[in-house]
């Protein structure tokens, strides 16, 4: 593993998934230990990023995830300092973390995706419009991730009450048409999308309650679709990973309805990395372990 020369793990951050992301960087960090790198864990929030310079610092595991970690930030700072990094570059991060231009994107390039508007926290909105045309919504700040700021809102009085609390973390926000079905998960690693995963949660949908705090979510993987329905998935996923400009590897998360339709919801780039997380559910249902997940995405900046 002399390879790859000093790794440190980039961590914590300062975004709202702080939480999410030191799970996901302190599981990669041991991972890598236990490989044989020579790998730290570096948090941003309490250390400036220009140290890595200075710690003789080879190359990058990206584990933040949100904003400053995810969106792009980061990555224009290592492209500056010449430091090869994993996942995505700067355009890809930039365009996966902003859910209204990826919803561009997709119409543009005629993925399918639910009915959306845009609202704006500074230009005023009509919400009786807005449920009028698009019924039930799911409301989701901009550039959040791990679900954070997102609500369901089923009438005119629940859609303000949801915008208001998204402009706390967003001045624009995606007031998407609220899809009945059943929600999947496509990890892609090495331009190669893994195992399907179906996510079935009680709380109504995969929120961050689900993701990181319930133990009555369910994880099915592979996922119980037919292999024609497995194929469409897959293909589409890839589409919209390559679409937005995200590499190396990722996650793509859609819905299904009950007339077998299939929606794209969203790109993420860093996905969380703790031994329970998605990607790593996926690797493993294709006889990836985790460890071996962690060398081939490191492998990636060689």
């Amino acid at each position: 593993m002399s390879k790859f020369g000093k790794v440190a793990v980039l961590l914590g951050g300062s975004s709202a998934e702080r939480e999410v992301s030191l799970a996901s960087g302190n599981a990669i960090v041991a991972a890598l230990k236990s490989q044989g790198v020579d790998v730290i864990a570096f948090d941003p929030a309490q250390r400036n990023i220009s140290e890595l310079t200075a710690l003789n610092v080879k190359r990058v595991f990206i584990a933040l995830h949100g904003r400053g970690g995810e969106d792009g930030t980061v990555q224009g700072a290592l492209e500056f300092m010449g430091i090869p990094y994993t996942g995505s570059g700067v355009l890809g991060s930039a365009l996966a973390m902003d859910k209204i231009r990826c919803k561009h994107l997709f119409e543009s390039a005629k993925l399918s995706t639910a009915k959306y508007a845009v609202v704006d926290k500074h230009s005023g909105y009509d919400a009786k419009a807005i449920i009028k045309e698009l019924g039930q919504v799911m409301v989701k700040p901009s550039h959040e991730g791990s679900s954070v700021g997102m609500a369901k809102a089923q009438d005119e009085t629940s859609l303000i009450e949801a915008l208001n609390a998204a402009f706390k973390f967003d001045n624009q926000v995606l007031v998407e048409q609220w899809i009945e079905g059943r929600e999947f998960t496509v990890a892609i690693l090495d331009g190669q999308p893994l195992p399907v995963i179906e996510m079935r949660t009680p709380r109504g949908f995969y929120d961050y309650q689900a993701k990181y705090k319930e133990t009555t979510t369910e994880y099915i993987c592979p996922a119980e679709l037919t292999p024609a329905y497995t194929e469409q998935l897959q293909v589409m996923s890839l589409h919209a990973f390559e679409l937005v400009g995200a590499s190396g590897w990722g996650r793509v998360d859609a819905m299904q309805d009950a007339n077998g339709q299939f929606y794209l919801l969203e790109v993420n780039t860093v996905p969380g990395m703790t031994e329970t997380s998605l990607v790593p559910k996926a690797a493993k249902a294709q006889d990836i372990s985790f460890e071996q997940l962690v060398v081939r995405i490191l492998e990636q900046t060689l």
